[in-house]
């Protein structure tokens, strides 16, 4: 099998582009995955207009809680369809293995469930907000 460098490099181009962390390109048995690590990258936000997100700003106390992370990459949202009630609230309490959010993937619609009980301190992203792996969902105390 001979390596195409130069779908690599383009591929590669593409993730800088276009914010992304991981690409993945197939063609009949050849299959090409190009991804990057960027610690300074998830901290970025890839939306121009950060003050229009309704996202609650951190503070110096909510460190101390727990965070619960997305398990993928996708776009959240806080409640089953538009206009249902939202999965959780700032100071509603939760268990552990309630879903606090759905996060969608390809059409998918994955729950992402609680990893403690607690109350919720803070919700990190807003409806409809597009997230990484391992972003800060919601703070529980």
């Amino acid at each position: 099998m001979k390596i195409n460098k130069k779908i690599i490099k383009e591929l590669s181009d593409y993730l800088d582009e276009f914010g992304l962390t991981e690409l993945e390109y197939t063609e009949k048995d050849t299959k090409i995955k190009v991804s990057k690590n960027n610690i300074l990258s998830n901290n970025k936000s890839t939306f121009k207009n950060d003050e229009s997100l309704p996202v609650t700003k951190k503070n110096e106390d909510a460190k101390s809680g727990k965070e619960i992370s997305s398990p993928i990459i996708g776009t959240a949202y806080h409640a089953p369809e538009p206009g249902a009630k939202k999965f959780v609230e700032v100071g509603k309490k939760v268990k552990k293995g309630d879903t606090i959010m759905i996060v969608e993937a390809m059409k998918t619609m994955n729950h992402v469930p609680s990893t403690s009980d607690g109350i919720v301190k803070e919700i990190s992203v807003a409806d409809g907000q597009p997230v990484e792996f391992g972003q800060v969902l919601i703070i529980l105390e």
